[in-house]
């Protein structure tokens, strides 16, 4: 079955998310398990928690089609020493909360060089940060997400997602969440039947499809190659519908988390009910 959501808010609190994901007929979910835009927050409470896990149960969740989002703040391949280790703090943070939390996976951006250090030693200080992570937590696995290419962010090619796993310890508690927006900018054709063929073969090829965790679903604004990061609506974009009609009807991407982050979040129940329409296409 695939399992369709959104990046639904937590606004008042995490327990708040599965309900919000109810409301617009989402079979899995995103939310940040703290403000985004804040490096640290107050720990979650036991009645948090508690809730959280009754809501899950309640609205009929499965806590393996529940894929966070960490801080957009967070660089783990900083090339500065005290960066770098609040960047690494505030990743503990966000993987100890889901471990509260009873949630498995935490997808992440993997982190930018700025042009201080190469992008091989940014790799290997984001490796080293997740195995630094992964050794103070248990049960929780590290989701690197592919990146747009902006700038000087790493992550865009399958080469430099490869390089992180290979450099991870523990290759249990890793994996990746696919973006069709930023595999698309990034020069991934996933437009054309043969493009999106060849991408998945060179996925599997470079990095294994046995890491893929998840995927976010967006169309995009911007032209192929573009590297730059705007998601557009399902089938109002660059990308256009035929690329998520596949999506839908790919045995491959069966029972894991394949959440919206389209910038209209008042029709994410009319794009989750169009892309089930297309599974029955």
């Amino acid at each position: 079955m695939k399992r369709v959501g959104a990046h639904v808010s937590a606004a008042g609190g995490v327990e708040h998310a599965p309900e919000n994901a109810h409301k617009i007929g989402a079979k899995a979910f995103a939310l940040f398990t703290k403000n985004q835009r804040q490096w640290f927050s107050r720990p979650l409470t036991p009645t948090n928690i508690d809730s959280f896990k009754n809501n899950v149960a309640k609205f009929g969740y499965s806590f393996d089609h529940i894929l966070p989002h960490d801080s957009y703040l967070i660089n783990l391949g900083h090339p500065e020493k005290e960066p770098l280790e609040k960047s690494r703090k505030a990743f503990l943070d966000e993987m100890q909360r889901c471990e509260q939390l009873g949630i498995g996976m935490l997808n992440f951006h993997p982190g930018s060089h700025l042009k201080k250090i190469s992008p091989d030693e940014s790799i290997r200080r984001i490796a080293e940060s997740i195995n630094m992570v992964l050794d103070k937590t248990k049960g929780v696995t590290a989701v690197i997400e592919n990146t747009a290419g902006q700038g000087t962010n790493l992550g865009y090619r399958f080469e430099h997602l490869a390089a992180i796993i290979h450099y991870v310890e523990d290759k249990n508690r890793v994996g990746i969440c696919f973006d069709t927006c930023h595999a698309f900018v990034a020069g991934y054709n996933i437009k054309t039947r043969e493009g999106f063929e060849a991408t998945w073969h060179e996925f599997d090829e470079i990095i294994g499809l046995k890491y893929l965790k998840g995927m976010h679903l967006n169309d995009a604004k911007k032209p192929l190659g573009s590297k730059v990061d705007r998601h557009e609506s399902i089938g109002m974009g660059e990308i256009g519908a035929d690329t998520f009609k596949w999506i839908m009807n790919d045995p491959r991407f069966e029972e894991m988390p394949l959440i919206l982050e389209t910038p209209n979040e008042d029709i994410w129940a009319e794009e989750i009910a169009l892309l089930y329409g297309f599974a029955e296409s």
